[in-house]
């Protein structure tokens, strides 16, 4: 059964590019346009990893973090900031609230699959 990761962004271009690039990596893909829907959707779909947009609208990624920390239910799900945020003490705040890795973009795709494969506790040559 492959693993599913909740992607969390607002630009479709980006969501796009990381649906195709996780779909052909072998991984099951969930989408959520805001820091709402991802806390809906982290509760309804369980998701085993969330890739986390930091600016996003109607709920920012940091409180959507916060949320999905502070249940119970799913506090144990692994999130990751993909964020664009790169100045100092960006990564800090974004650990501060719950997350549990921080990318920036833009990214290279190799070394976020890797980073991903790594917090899924999979074999990087997979």
């Amino acid at each position: 059964m492959s693993k599913r990761i909740l992607i969390v962004e607002d630009k479709e271009d980006l969501r796009a590019m990381l649906r195709d690039y996780l779909t052909a990596s072998g991984y099951e893909v969930v989408e959520a346009l805001d820091g709402v829907e991802a806390v809906a959707l982290a509760r309804s779909e369980r998701p085993d990893l969330i890739l986390m947009d930091i600016q996003l609208p109607t709920l920012d990624g940091y409180e959507a973090t916060r949320l999905i920390k502070a249940d119970s239910e799913i506090a144990s799900t692994q999130i990751v900031a993909v964020s664009s945020f790169a100045m100092k003490g960006d990564e800090d705040k974004a650990r501060a609230s719950g997350c549990d890795g921080y990318v920036t973009k833009p990214y290279s795709p190799v070394k976020l699959l890797a980073l991903i494969r790594s917090i899924l506790g999979e074999d990087a040559a997979r």
